[in-house]
């Protein structure tokens, strides 16, 4: 299982596919892990050196005390692709990690060849700040079954709930080995965020995507990022909620790598 010293942290990585390809940098919403991209990881690193991480706090990479940033997430990143030696990337993500590549793609323009953010936001407002609130509790009673009531509703949609009940009892079986530490100082991180502002700084191409029945972060949000990235496309994904790489992964899937293609074939003109 490789780490590396990226930041002062040994972080966890994966890298899949050909190692002469464009890197395409995923990175994990707050309680996923480089495991939860499986429907994503055979597909696009076919065509791309797909790079995949846990980052500080997450799994199987180093849980250092608190407090953490988004900022800090960011940097981490940066010092992981100078760690491995890669200049440039495309910059993915989803929901906590999306937030990370949208302030990745304002921080490191030079590292940054396009930014693809799904279900993002880019501030906390009071209703989310109350959603936020809930799971930190929860997290700092280290209460398994209490975080995973308070959290699955709003990371999927009711028709994926009321379809996958063994997925969601293995979702259940996972949460009993959280760390519930370093998920305090996630969701603190999180509380933290407020980069509205910052978002015109971003001039790679950018890519938001948003599922049509996401009750976390709805379309709001994504309009917020979009009014502010003036350039960027931006795609509702219907049937769809929170987790829209599981959700609709074939349809997600498919957004990454037109949207690749087409800055590559814009690149050659």
């Amino acid at each position: 299982m490789p780490k590396i010293k990226a930041n002062g942290v040994k972080l966890y990585y994966e890298l899949h596919g050909p190692a002469e390809a464009d890197v395409l940098v995923i990175s994990n919403g707050i309680l996923m892990s480089t495991a939860s991209w499986a429907y994503q990881t055979p597909v696009l690193s076919k065509k791309y050196r797909v790079l995949l991480y846990d980052c500080r706090g997450q799994w199987q990479s180093e849980h250092p005390a608190g407090p953490y940033s988004m900022e800090q997430h960011a940097d981490d990143l940066a010092a992981l692709l100078d760690a491995l030696g890669i200049p440039r990337a495309h910059i993915a993500g989803a929901s906590y990690g999306a937030e990370i590549s949208l302030i990745f793609g304002y921080k490191y323009p030079g590292k940054t060849n396009t930014v693809i953010a799904a279900s993002a936001v880019s501030q906390v407002d009071a209703t989310l700040r109350g959603i936020a609130e809930m799971w930190l509790e929860a997290a700092r009673r280290k209460d398994a079954e209490l975080f995973f009531h308070a959290t699955y509703p709003f990371n999927f949609s009711q028709h994926w709930i009321a379809a996958n009940a063994a997925a969601l009892e293995q979702a259940r079986a996972r949460y009993a080995l959280l760390d519930f530490d370093a998920v305090v100082a996630l969701c603190e991180a999180f509380l933290n965020l407020n980069i509205t502002d910052q978002l015109k700084k971003i001039q790679a191409p950018t890519l938001l995507m948003v599922g049509e029945e996401d009750n976390l972060k709805p379309r709001r949000y994504t309009d917020i990022i979009a009014a502010e990235i003036s350039h960027a496309e931006y795609v509702i994904i219907p049937r769809a909620g929170h987790a829209v790489m599981w959700e609709q992964a074939g349809v997600f899937n498919s957004l990454i790598l037109g949207f690749l293609e087409k800055q590559s074939s814009l690149k050659t003109k």
